[in-house]
C-alpha cells in the first residue's frame, strides 16, 4: 500500500517536473546571476575614544559638562547633517556616478552607507565606530577619514565656542551687575541726601536730642515763670513802700552791673597800685565809659538815674528784656522740637524704603559676587578646552583600506538561490496537485462515480506531440537559464547597477508605503 502511495506521488511529480524545473531554474539563475554580477562592496572602519577630563574635576569643575554618550549623539547628529554628507561626498567621490546624482540620492545613499554605532556604560569606556561601505576600497578609507577628521574638529570646535560662550556670558553678566550695583548704590546715596534728617541711623541720636530740647524747654518755662513771679512782686513791693531795694539788686542791667564790677575793680586795683598807674587810669577810663552808658539808659527812660520809679522801669525793662529773651529761646526749642517730631515721624517709613534698597543692593552684591566667581571658573574652563585639557575625543584606530569585500557573501546568495528555487519548485508542484481535482487512477473512479474499473487506459501521446512537447520544454528552460543571467547582466552593465537598481526599487517601495 505505502509503495503504491511513493510511486503515485513519484508520478504526479514527474508529470509536473516542468512546473518544479521552470520555477527553480528561474530562481536559480537570478541568484547565480545575482551572485556573480552583485559588485563588491568593501568597508573601512575607524574607533574613536571618548577620553575624561585631563584635570581632575575635584581640583577644578570644567565648564563644558556635557555626558559622553549624549556628546556622541550630539556628534552623531552633527555628522549625518544633510550639509555635511554633501560635502563629503562630493568632496571624496563617494559614487562614481556623483555627478549625474540629486543631492536628495547623495544624501540618501551616504546614510545608507555609513554605519555609526556606540559602546558605553557604567564603569565601561565610551567608544564610537564609524563605518563606510563602497565599491571603492580607498574611497571607503577616505570616506572614513574625512568622517573623524569632521568629528575631531567639530568636538573642538563646539567644547571651545561653548567655553567662550560662557566665557562671554559671565563678563556680561558681571558688567551688567556692576552697573546695577552703581546705580543701586547712587539710588541709596540719593535718598539718604533727600532724607538726611530722618534716617535710621541717626534716631537715637535725635532721640537723645528731643530728650535735651525738652529739658532745655522746661527749664526755660520755669525761667520765664520765675521771672513773671519776679516782675509782679517788684510791682508790688514798689506799690507798696515805693522803693524798689529789695529788688534792685538783683534786677539790675547788665550795664549797671558791669559798673559795680569795675568799680570793685578799681577799688582792689588803689589798695595796690598808685593813682598813676596805667591799670588804674585804665579802670578810670572805663568807669567813665560805663557810667555814661548807664546814665544814656536812664535818660531814655526818663527820669533820674537814681529816683525809685526810674529804678523800677529799669529793673521791669531788664525783666521783660530776660523774658523776650527766653521767650524767643522757647519758641525756638519748640520750632525745633516740631522739626524733630516731623523726622521722627517719616524715620519708619524712609527705614522701610532704606531697608528694602539695602536688600535690593546686598542680593546684587551677591549675585555679583557669584557671577565674577563663575567668570574666573569660567576662565579657567575656557583655557581649559582651548588647550584641549578637558574631556576630548582621540582616535584609537583610524580608517585603513581594506584588503577584502565585506559583501556580498556570493555563496550564500548561490546557495540559498539554490536551495530556495527547490522549495519553491516543490511547493508548487504540491500545490498544483492538491488544487487539481480530475480522474487520475482508479481509486478516484471507485470514489467519484461508485465503479469499480476492470481496467484503466492512460492518455497516450503520438510521437509529434512528444516532440513538440519535449522542444518547447527545452526551449523554455534555455530561455530561463540564458535570459535570466544576460537580462540581468544587460540591466547592471547597461542601464543601472544592481546595487543602485536595488536602492531605488526600495525607496520607491517605501514612498508607497
Amino acid at each position: 500500500m505505502m509503495k503504491g502511495v511513493i510511486s503515485y506521488y513519484l508520478s504526479a511529480f514527474l508529470r509536473r517536473i516542468h512546473w518544479f524545473l521552470v520555477i527553480f531554474l528561474s530562481v536559480a539563475s537570478v541568484a547565480l546571476a545575482l551572485a556573480k554580477f552583485l559588485p563588491p562592496s568593501y568597508v573601512s572602519e575607524a574607533r574613536l575614544l571618548v577620553e575624561p577630563p585631563q584635570i581632575p574635576g575635584q581640583l577644578l569643575a570644567p565648564t563644558v559638562q556635557v555626558a559622553p554618550t549624549e556628546e556622541l549623539q550630539i556628534i552623531e547628529q552633527q555628522l549625518m547633517t544633510r550639509t555635511n554628507l554633501l560635502n563629503i561626498a562630493r568632496s571624496q567621490r563617494a559614487f562614481d556616478d556623483i555627478d549625474s546624482m540629486s543631492p536628495d540620492e547623495i544624501v540618501s545613499r551616504m546614510r545608507r552607507a555609513t554605519g555609526i554605532r556606540r559602546i558605553a556604560g557604567r564603569g565601561q569606556a565610551t567608544l564610537m565606530f564609524v563605518s563606510f561601505s563602497s565599491a571603492n576600497p580607498r574611497t571607503a578609507a577616505n570616506v572614513v577619514n574625512e568622517y573623524v577628521t569632521t568629528i575631531l574638529q567639530n568636538n573642538a570646535r563646539t567644547r571651545t565656542e561653548r567655553a567662550t560662550n560662557t566665557l562671554e556670558f559671565f563678563q556680561d553678566e558681571v558688567e551688567r551687575l556692576g552697573k546695577l550695583l552703581q546705580e543701586q548704590s547712587a539710588r541709596i546715596t540719593e535718598f539718604k541726601n533727600a532724607n538726611i534728617d530722618a534716617l535710621p541711623d541717626t534716631l537715637n541720636y535725635r532721640l537723645n536730642q528731643q530728650t535735651t530740647l525738652q529739658e532745655r524747654l522746661a527749664a526755660v518755662g520755669r525761667q520765664i515763670s520765675s521771672l513773671e513771679e519776679q516782675r509782679r512782686n517788684i510791682v508790688e513791693m514798689f506799690r507798696k513802700t515805693g522803693q524798689v531795694s529789695g529788688a534792685a539788686a538783683s534786677a539790675m542791667t547788665p550795664e549797671q552791673q558791669q559798673l559795680l564790677q569795675l568799680q570793685d575793680s578799681l577799688t582792689q586795683a588803689l589798695a595796690v597800685y598808685s593813682p598813676d598807674n596805667p591799670k588804674v587810669k585804665l579802670l578810670e577810663a572805663q568807669i567813665a565809659r560805663q557810667k555814661e552808658i548807664v546814665a544814656k539808659q536812664a535818660g531814655n527812660a526818663g527820669g533820674d538815674p537814681n529816683s525809685p520809679a526810674t529804678l523800677l522801669d529799669i529793673n521791669l525793662a531788664s525783666i521783660d528784656a530776660q523774658i523776650r529773651l527766653l521767650e524767643s529761646q522757647r519758641a525756638q526749642i519748640t520750632q525745633q522740637l516740631d522739626a524733630l517730631k516731623e523726622t521722627l515721624e517719616r524715620t519708619p517709613a524712609n527705614t522701610i524704603r532704606l531697608d528694602a534698597l539695602n536688600r535690593d543692593y546686598m542680593n546684587t552684591q551677591a549675585q555679583y559676587n557669584n557671577a565674577v566667581s563663575s567668570l574666573a571658573q569660567a576662565s579657567m574652563g575656557e583655557r581649559i578646552e582651548t588647550l584641549s585639557r578637558g574631556q576630548r575625543i582621540v582616535v584609537l584606530d583610524p580608517a585603513t583600506v581594506p584588503a577584502a569585500p565585506a559583501s556580498p557573501n556570493r555563496l550564500l546568495i548561490a546557495l540559498g538561490g539554490i536551495l530556495g528555487g527547490a522549495a519553491l519548485g516543490l511547493a508548487a508542484v504540491a500545490l498544483l496537485e492538491f488544487l487539481d481535482k480530475s480522474v487520475r487512477r482508479p481509486a478516484d473512479l471507485t470514489r467519484h462515480l461508485g465503479i469499480s474499473p476492470i481496467a484503466t487506459v492512460p492518455y497516450i501521446r503520438t510521437p509529434m506531440e512528444m516532440v513538440m512537447r519535449r522542444a518547447a520544454f527545452t526551449a523554455i528552460l534555455l530561455a530561463i537559464v540564458i535570459g535570466i543571467p544576460a537580462a540581468i547582466w544587460a540591466v547592471h552593465t547597461y542601464y543601472l547597477p544592481l546595487d543602485l537598481l536595488y536602492e531605488r526599487v526600495a525607496q520607491r517601495l517605501g514612498e508607497l508605503i
